[in-house]
């Protein structure tokens, strides 16, 4: 039994030490060469009459980013000329703050260094219907005082959260989204796509089912899976690989 836990937590490790190692997630952080500016994933606000809802993912700083993703929901009104970006940030926590943070940055913007993808989007009437709901799923956090970065409550179980209560996004998060399965003292769950269904026990080991994530299994906290639609893997570290359609963007490895 020994020699099995070692060996499982070799194969779990191994995307993670070979991103480390092959430099592909950066661990020297140069602070004053961080670069946040946007990519232009997201329509620019000020020509974009109608509604708009777009989920983002990005590596994480350090050499953290080689395990997990920082995801967040940029949303816009129609008519509004400005984006609001809901996310959670862990470090409010430790000033009392909610981590829970509503901000006008840029939707679209780089994290510490590391380029977005783009995991669901929703345009005109339908983003318009789906707005108040992220804004309320976000008020209502049942974790806002809480962070933990493994096994969480943590930036992508509150986007796992959120995704629950907007399941017209259909939203596949990664399964470098540590933190996705935390379901508290839950056990049983929607899947955050809400095309199937999860158990977990407190986020360290679960099992999902349904028809936009696939097959997905946690161990640990890392997620090994399949997504038969898409003739897809999902590994730790490494992320989603797959045949069809634009997952594979950058080391983000989410599906536009």
């Amino acid at each position: 039994m020994l020699l099995a836990f070692l060996l499982t937590l070799v194969l779990l490790l191994a995307g993670p030490v070979f991103l480390l190692a092959s430099g592909a997630v950066p661990t020297a952080v140069d602070w004053s060469r961080i670069d946040r500016s946007p990519v232009g994933l997201a329509p620019d606000a000020t020509t974009t009459p109608e509604a708009v809802v777009q989920v983002y993912a990005a590596r994480v700083l350090s050499w953290r980013g080689a395990f997990g993703v920082h995801p967040w929901f940029a949303v816009k009104p129609a008519g509004a000329r400005s984006y609001t970006v809901y996310e959670v940030i862990g470090w409010r926590a430790y000033r009392g703050l909610s981590v829970v943070s509503v901000s006008n940055r840029d939707p679209d913007g780089r994290w510490f260094g590391a380029q977005p993808a783009l995991l669901a989007e929703l345009r005109g009437p339908a983003a318009e219907a789906a707005i108040p709901k992220i804004a309320k799923a976000a008020a209502g956090y049942p974790y806002a005082g809480e962070y933990r970065v493994w096994p969480g409550p943590n930036s992508n179980t509150f986007a796992a959260w959120v995704a629950r209560a907007v399941p017209e996004l259909r939203l596949d998060l990664p399964s470098t989204a540590l933190g996705k399965d935390f379901l508290g003292r839950g056990v049983f769950a929607r899947a955050p796509s809400g095309t199937g269904w999860q158990i977990s026990l407190f986020g360290v080991a679960g099992l999902l089912l349904a028809l936009e994530e696939g097959v997905e299994v946690n161990v640990l906290g890392l997620t090994i899976g399949i997504d038969p639609l898409d003739l897809a893997v999902k590994l730790p570290g490494i992320g989603r690989v797959g045949w069809f359609g634009s997952g594979n963007i950058d080391a983000a490895q989410g599906k536009s």
